[in-house]
């Protein structure tokens, strides 16, 4: 009998494309956007040579990356950084980017051929069945191809020889040394005096503005970001309170572009249903523009946007200043009451 030989595994084929590089690569969600689209657009004028992205000034007419000529025919990539799939709550997101496509082709005088959605994953089941009836009827409706890129197709498409450029561009694995991450400070449980008091604070009070039942994590996150910024004050590292300086300047950027987004919307619920959930997910998920000398985690990063919140300087609302200002006529502070 033959001895058997013992072989190590091998990963087989070139590495994986991962979408989530974007992030990465740009340091936020914000950014994988931009750099999502700017990879699509080079992906498009390679499997479809004279393809351009349009950029938005201030507006893009409701075109990420076009072929033809806007005095005619046109195909349209409508380009979308979904993650980490698609769900019920983006439905309303694609409608109006392809609403926005057509009323700007009517008012400027060209007609759209064929609009692409291009997203970097996949749909769940309930969504993929809305978007196959959605689909069908707007090409009834409106005469124009509808198609979707998704993870799967954009793969195809990258692995393919005209776009070898573009992968390697973008997803070939590159890893820069490490750096040592400084210890994070450990999440404290909330004491129940203390999360009795937060109740009176003004960015508990901003939460039930919004129409928020439950709030003992908004108080944890609070709290623990308080003690992450008074730990810094007291030992008072240059790096660490510029740090701590940039990291409330990054939350409050994330906010900003998430609400003037909600209450730019023309059908816009003035308790901005869904800027909470968008806010937060935005801060989790975007952990590598943070700076790394803060010592700090999702919890706390959470917890700085709710002391800019009780600082008057965000909300949850679209009337979030008069209720800033309600509050400062009758109400009280998060701190405590050694630091009023």
């Amino acid at each position: 009998m033959t001895a058997a030989v013992a072989v190590p595994p091998l990963a087989a084929g070139e590495p994986p494309i991962n979408f989530a590089a974007h992030q990465i690569r740009a340091g936020n969600i914000s950014g994988a956007r931009e750099d999502f689209e700017q990879m699509l657009a080079m992906l498009v004028a390679a499997v479809h040579p004279g393809a351009r992205l349009i950029a938005a000034n201030p507006g893009d007419w409701g075109i990420d990356v076009l072929a033809g000529e806007l005095s005619g025919l046109v195909v349209v990539w409508q380009s979308k950084y979904f993650w980490p799939m698609v769900t019920k709550h983006r439905q309303a997101d694609i409608r109006s980017s392809f609403a926005s496509a057509v009323s700007n082709a009517q008012a400027k005088g060209y007609r759209i051929r064929r609009w692409v959605l291009c997203v970097p994953c996949s749909m769940d089941a309930p969504t993929a069945r809305w978007w196959d009836r959605w689909r069908a009827r707007k090409q009834r409706e409106t005469g124009i191809v509808i198609e979707l890129w998704h993870e799967t197709t954009l793969r195809n498409l990258l692995i393919s020889p005209d776009a070898t450029h573009v992968r390697r561009h973008y997803y070939d694995p590159y890893a820069p040394p490490p750096v040592p991450a400084p210890r994070r400070p450990p999440v404290r449980a909330l004491p129940e005096p203390e999360a009795e008091r937060l109740d009176e604070a003004l960015f508990v009070r901003q939460l039930r503005a919004a129409g928020h039942v439950e709030v003992a994590a908004a108080k944890r996150e609070y709290f623990n970001a308080e003690l992450l910024a008074r730990d810094v004050a007291d030992k008072g590292l240059p790096e660490e309170l510029d740090a701590l300086a940039e990291s409330d300047a990054i939350v409050h950027a994330i906010w900003e572009s998430r609400f003037n987004e909600h209450a730019g919307r023309p059908d816009a619920d003035p308790l901005l249903p869904g800027l909470h959930p968008d806010v937060m997910r935005d801060i989790r998920e975007s952990t590598h523009a943070f700076p790394t000398t803060l010592p700090a985690g999702a919890v706390h990063r959470c917890g700085l946007l709710h002391r800019l919140v009780d600082q008057r300087r965000a909300g949850w609302v679209a009337h979030w200043r008069d209720v800033a200002t309600e509050h400062g006529q009758t109400g009280t502070t998060g701190k405590g009451p050694d630091e009023r």
